[in-house]
């Protein structure tokens, strides 16, 4: 290594493997841990926040999902106020899946699907799954109108065995959330508050 370079940098400029999983990492960080750590409120609040946006985040919703949160937010504001969430905090969540990570997130939820409603005989592959999904996806259309003709085709495709076997992935990912953003959380103020007395 040269003098001055920064660390995780090769000599000639190109990019480390460690360097590019602590861009990685510092992107994770600051988009999922940073909003937890930003809550004021209970840390109640906070991890129904992370349960609510993980729930939504495993269900075939991508495009819509933090409009979903925000409706439920708003819905729970009106109707139970104390079964409030942090909405930063879940909207953030929702992020798990992507325009990168759909693919694999959706083939699991319709073989999920699949396999609840009994048609595990029917499975097909990732590759023809992968097929299919690049089909509806190049229906060309854009905006509001976009996400529900793509919710439209998806439903035509693959209809209710995606959404079903989309369920135990919500409910399981929302109590992990809510398990684990609780105790983080705790464990978190519980060192700043130690800090603050020690120092």
């Amino acid at each position: 290594m040269t003098q001055g370079a920064p660390l995780g940098r090769l000599p000639s400029g190109g990019l480390s493997v460690l360097e590019k999983s602590s861009g990685l990492r510092r992107l994770l960080r600051y988009r999922l841990i940073v909003p937890i750590l930003r809550g004021r409120k209970a840390s109640q609040f906070t991890a129904r926040g992370a349960a609510v946006g993980l729930a939504v985040a495993m269900t075939p919703t991508v495009g819509v999902q933090m409009i979903f949160c925000a409706g439920l937010w708003m819905l729970l504001r009106a109707i139970k106020p104390a079964w409030g969430f942090n909405l930063i905090v879940a909207c953030a969540w929702t992020w798990i899946t992507n325009v990168f990570t759909v693919g694999p997130f959706y083939y699991g939820f319709l073989v999920t699907g699949q396999l609840m409603l009994g048609n595990g005989g029917g499975l097909y592959g990732f590759g023809n799954f992968l097929a299919d999904f690049n089909q509806v996806m190049a229906i060309e259309t854009s905006g509001v109108e976009g996400l529900w003709v793509y919710s439209l085709a998806f439903f035509d495709v693959w209809g209710v065995p995606m959404f079903v076997g989309s369920l135990p992935w919500a409910a399981l990912s929302a109590w992990l959330g809510y398990a684990w953003s609780l105790r983080f959380l705790r464990k978190f103020r519980e060192a700043q508050r130690h800090k603050l007395i020690t120092h």
